[in-house]
């Protein structure tokens, strides 16, 4: 004890009092853990501050109210159509497989319980902050050490990365091509519009140039045609028009800054009707993303060598969440079905349940398609 009783490490003390309790020889006060993020009012609102649905496992009963109310806990991901994409991949005991979209793991967890025992999953995904979670998250389960690989990367270099584990083929791939909630959900990240962030957009955050430097670059014919092509937007010309104007009056930085670009422009009742202007929001961001991280580009790069990666009799399961990306994976697979690659392809596309959708909205736009790989060579 220190003199007047005070514990000889406490610096509580006002000044100069504190002083005069401290001598050089005593101990170092122990460091006190980071204080937790506090929120105002009764719940929290802000991403950083909503610490108990980003820890399921020590706060249960928070989480579960969140999906009861049909919503997504922040920092987690539900995984779409899980019934609908078993049911067509049909995993076995034994099985290769791979998901080519890791994200948040729902889907690998259950693709790595259905091919135990002696079964092997190899998992891709580009972000390296959520894949290395996740990896975390899924070798908890105490799986087979052997049973599970993760690479860091794009799912378009997939053919090369099985001949160089020396696999070559798989029994079934699935690739989910939506954002993760993780993504969406915290503003850092820069997908969101919804709340102040940098204007980023990029699946790696650790590669290439974020949203806020590539438009820079974008003069109005470009921002035009990325409108069209990447998000079919009907009001393409005047919000091209709008962006370039603001970006040449100040550099537009941040994700609510554009949003409110593309707000102060739009021109309600326009080619499509009765249109929220959250919706021609999320298309100039759902545009911008896709030429951020050249998701067309990867995603036909993928589709080219998918055939190459499935043994004879393989399934492949795709889910989209917008028309372009709908597109190329129908061509695709109506291409490949048409040259021999694969034997059956879906005639229609599957689509979530009322049900799925009222307990998660996310849900709502997702798209799944399917083919199996032929049994011979093609001619």
């Amino acid at each position: 004890m220190g003199p007047m009783g005070e514990l000889p490490w406490d610096r509580t003390l006002p000044s100069p009092l504190a002083a005069a309790v401290w001598r050089d020889d005593m101990p170092e006060p122990p460091e006190r853990p980071p204080r937790r993020t506090r929120y105002r009012g009764t719940h929290p609102r802000a991403f950083r501050e909503k610490y108990k649905e980003q820890n399921p496992g020590r706060y249960a009963d928070e989480v579960a109210k969140v999906l009861a109310a049909g919503k997504t806990p922040a920092g987690t991901h539900r995984p779409v159509l899980m019934r609908e994409v078993v049911e067509i991949l049909a995993p076995k005991p034994g099985e290769l497989a791979v998901d080519a979209t890791l994200g948040y793991g729902g889907h690998a967890a259950e693709l790595l319980r259905a091919i135990q025992p002696g079964g092997r999953l190899f998992a891709l995904d580009v972000d390296p902050r959520e894949l290395r979670k996740t990896e975390a998250r899924l070798r908890a389960t105490r799986i087979p050490a052997d049973s599970l690989t993760v690479w860091r990367s794009n799912f378009a270099g997939l053919s090369r990365l099985l001949m160089t584990a020396g696999v070559g083929a798989v029994d079934l791939v699935l690739a989910d091509l939506g954002l993760s909630s993780m993504q969406i959900d915290n503003p850092d990240r820069g997908f969101t519009f919804k709340r102040p962030g940098p204007l980023d957009l990029r699946m790696n955050p650790e590669r290439g140039q974020p949203a806020s430097a590539l438009l820079r670059s974008l003069d109005e014919a470009r921002w035009q045609r990325l409108l069209e092509e990447n998000a079919d937007e009907p009001q393409a010309a005047l919000l091209a028009r709008a962006i370039i104007t603001a970006q040449r009056r100040s550099p537009i930085t941040t994700t609510t800054a554009l949003a409110s670009v593309v707000r102060e422009a739009f021109t309600p009742g326009g080619p499509r009707g009765r249109e929220s202007i959250d919706d021609a929001v999320r298309r100039v961001f759902q545009a911008l993303r896709i030429e951020v991280n050249d998701e067309f580009s990867a995603l036909e790069t993928f589709l080219r060598h998918l055939p190459d990666c499935l043994k004879p009799g393989g399934r492949v399961a795709i889910l989209s969440f917008h028309s372009g990306e709908d597109r190329r994976v129908k061509k695709a697979f109506e291409s490949g079905l048409a040259g021999g690659h694969y034997a059956r392809v879906a005639e229609t596309v599957t689509r979530p349940s009322p049900e799925e959708v009222r307990a998660n909205s996310r849900a709502s736009p997702a798209k799944l398609r399917w083919a199996v790989r032929a049994i011979g060579n093609p001619c």
